[in-house]
């Protein structure tokens, strides 16, 4: 992971920096590489990866509105934070999809609450699995499993590309896969929330309905509260 930080107020960056080195010093996590610039036109230029961004939008210069924009474009996975201490910047700033805003003067317990949600959704996007078959193992990105749905021994994972039958079981997959972003709607069924269409008390749609996956009716409460916080953190 490369968190990217832009603002022209070196004094700002300093302390956005020693906030994340903190952040990451209490969860008992190495610190990921943290890169500084202070200028659109030096963040634009840059090659490295941009995995978490924070990004101020009153620059001299290129400013964050046009940086973000350029930004989002070449690099559509990057998760932006916006910087600003003016809300009539924020309409603009929606355009490119931001994550979410920080407000001058930092408040540093809200960054940190933004912060796990955003490397949340990192993780889930890059960690990958391992799908045994009886034909051999197959590696794919946690991201792109759709579902995986038990019908008696047989187990399938149903990911965006194809479909597999996993000799593990269903307790494997529940203690394998990202908290964050999946949830066992029933006994049969492990679901993707990046995937939900739509669903009522006991039948949820995922992936354009190609896949149908049971809810378990004393879980529909739970499960709409979950889908909706989950779509409050990766609001674009």
């Amino acid at each position: 992971m490369r968190i990217v930080l832009c603002d022209d107020d070196k004094a700002f960056v300093q302390q956005l920096d020693k906030a994340l080195q903190e952040y990451f010093q209490e969860i008992h996590t190495k610190c990921p590489e943290i890169a500084c610039f202070y200028s659109g036109e030096e963040l634009l230029a840059d090659t490295g990866a941009k995995d978490i961004v924070f990004l101020d939008i009153e620059m001299n210069g290129i400013d964050g509105i046009c940086a973000g924009s350029v930004l989002k474009k070449e690099n559509p996975e990057s998760i932006i934070f916006i910087i600003t201490s003016y809300a009539e910047y924020l309409d603009e700033a929606m355009r490119f999809h931001v994550f979410r805003y920080l407000s001058k003067p930092l408040d540093k317990q809200r960054l940190f609450r933004n912060l796990r949600d955003a490397v949340s959704i990192y993780m889930a996007s890059t960690v990958k699995v391992a799908i045994e078959t009886k034909e051999g193992v197959h590696t794919v990105l946690a991201s792109k499993i759709i579902a995986v749905q038990a019908q008696g021994r047989k187990v399938t994972v149903h990911t965006v590309g194809e479909d597999y039958q996993s000799v593990q079981n269903m307790r494997y997959w529940t203690e394998t896969l990202c908290e964050n972003c999946f949830y066992q709607t029933h006994r049969s069924f492990i679901v993707n929330m990046e995937y939900v269409d739509d669903f009522d008390h006991t039948v949820i749609s995922l992936c354009q309905n190609r896949l149908r996956a049971y809810l378990t009716r004393r879980k529909y409460r739970e499960f709409k509260a979950v889908y909706l916080l989950y779509l409050e953190s990766t609001r674009k």
